[in-house]
């Protein structure tokens, strides 16, 4: 099993903060010999839905001397679990999880919005220092 992101517990938390219950840490996505561990799965039941929201969450630190070398890490492994998720589990959404200074100073750079657009990464911008969500971008 993988090391957890250096932000894992400030993420879960605010995840749990926003009336999420965490059902996996981490959640195992296995398609037939493949098995990789995504960072945490949650789920929130509203009152208007019977089956509720399902997410999986990767967690990025981007805490690398290049933050380019980490986001076409995060990219990559965003994909292959993105795709595999779809087979194994529909009814879950992947999101990727960022500290605010890392959207704010590097995912607003115009390439990069680009390339986040284009592969329709799904966002959850946190302040770990406060452990709250602030944005969910769809």
């Amino acid at each position: 099993m993988p090391a957890r992101d250096f932000y894992h517990n400030a993420v879960k938390t605010a995840i749990i903060k926003d009336g999420w219950t965490i059902t996996d840490d981490p959640y195992i996505i296995k398609y037939e010999e493949t098995k990789l561990f995504a960072d945490l799965a949650a789920e929130k039941t509203l009152a208007a839905e019977r089956n509720g929201s399902k997410i999986i969450v990767e967690i990025k630190s981007f805490l690398g001397k290049s933050p380019i070398n980490d986001f076409e890490n995060a990219l990559g492994q965003y994909i292959l679990y993105r795709n595999l998720i779809k087979i194994t589990e529909p009814q879950y959404q992947l999101y990727l999880a960022i500290k605010q200074t890392t959207y704010e100073n590097f995912f607003q750079l115009k390439a990069i919005k680009i390339v986040v657009e284009q592969n329709q990464l799904l966002l959850i911008v946190v302040d770990v220092e406060t452990e709250v969500i602030l944005q969910w971008i769809n």
